[in-house]
């Protein structure tokens, strides 16, 4: 797979005006992909779990224009946003020459979200995968060839991933590789895969409950923690550990063995955070209150024998895995033992879901 086969390769026929809509979730990385080369390339390979209720909806309305450059309006929830207008311009710097009508159009682009922004969920994962999905489905409309759904699903991942790596994760689902792996079939940097082996009944229906320790702005950006790997002392290492982890969930996913799962998918959140707590400058994302809320779990793990983990973005709130055979019973714990150190008791419940859609 290269960059020129996602070049454009017939002419368009311009539309006056027109409207697209779609969705698309965010999704929890099980191996963390943490530093990144060239352009918005992975430095490892990731694995993660689609979800399917904490998603964006976008719609992206667009009108014929003469002047020359971008023209765009972004609108979150209704309200005018223009914080997010120098990552949108990034972003469509970086994808025009792959969607060359970028220039042709006046847009606006109306985005909203199921669950808290800039929160530690992965909203610019959702968000810019809604929107690379919208601009593919502007470009089969302008097109004078038909574009298979393979291929626009691969598009969409290819363009997502030039605005937030995570986000090349998000179109497909339930378990989607983004880097490349040499022990995993068809695994790209360019792209999201799917994860193309046999997955055990134990990991085809999991829960992801996530707890909003702190719902406000993150600490550190993305863009800022990933630059900080370029001059880690740790990061070859870390790097190379988390291949390997991924390799071995090969075999986790394989023969259903949760307690390996647990082990592999709990280190990598911690290995992230203590990347940030070693890097220059350090950052410390964790709150008391996730530290309070990861002791629970593994004592109720303990005393009950339960498979429920935990995982961290790079951020202070606790996203709750657990097989759904175990939903009443974790339900429990977390409403009574958890949902105490929550920014007011908010919490959302998740589960895997199937990737993002035109709506």
């Amino acid at each position: 797979m290269t960059e020129h086969q996602f070049l454009p390769k017939t002419s368009y026929t311009f539309l006056e005006s027109g409207s697209v809509a779609a969705q698309s979730p965010s999704n929890i990385a099980l191996v963390k992909y943490w530093g990144k080369y060239g352009e918005q390339l992975p430095k490892n390979a990731s694995v993660s779990f689609t979800l399917s209720q904490c998603r964006t909806e976008t719609t992206l309305s667009f009108e014929r224009k003469q002047s020359e450059g971008f023209e765009f309006e972004v609108y979150l929830e209704g309200k005018k946003e223009d914080a997010f207008k120098p990552k949108i311009q990034k972003f469509f710097e970086r994808i025009e020459r792959y969607v060359p009508f970028l220039t042709a159009y006046s847009f606006t682009i109306e985005t909203k979200n199921t669950f808290p922004h800039s929160s530690g969920i992965a909203s610019s994962a959702s968000g810019m995968s809604a929107l690379a999905l919208c601009l593919v489905a502007i470009e089969q409309l302008l097109s004078s060839e038909e574009m298979t759904t393979q291929h626009g699903t691969e598009k969409a991942s290819f363009l997502a991933r030039l605005g937030s790596g995570s986000a090349s994760r998000s179109l497909q689902g339930p378990l989607v590789v983004w880097g490349k792996h040499s022990r995993i079939e068809g695994s790209s940097d360019l792209v999201g895969t799917p994860y193309p082996y046999a997955v055990h009944s134990n990991f085809q229906s999991y829960h992801d409950t996530i707890l909003l320790v702190d719902t406000g702005e993150k600490q550190v950006s993305s863009t800022v923690g990933h630059n900080l790997m370029h001059e880690h002392p740790f990061a070859t290492l870390r790097f190379a550990q988390a291949n390997e982890h991924l390799e071995q969930l090969i075999t986790v996913f394989e023969t259903g063995d949760r307690a390996q799962f647990i082990t592999i998918v709990e280190g990598e959140a911690l290995s992230l955070h203590a990347m940030m707590m070693t890097s220059n400058p350090y950052f410390v994302l964790m709150k008391p209150n996730t530290l309070e809320i990861i002791n629970r779990i593994w004592k109720f793990r303990k005393e009950t024998g339960s498979s429920v983990c935990f995982t961290l973005d790079a951020g202070a709130n606790v996203h709750v895995l657990y097989p759904s055979e175990e939903k009443e019973g974790v339900s429990k714990f977390i409403r009574k033992e958890l949902a105490p150190f929550c920014k007011d008791g908010a919490f959302i419940d998740d589960t895997v879901g199937t990737g993002a859609s035109l709506l």
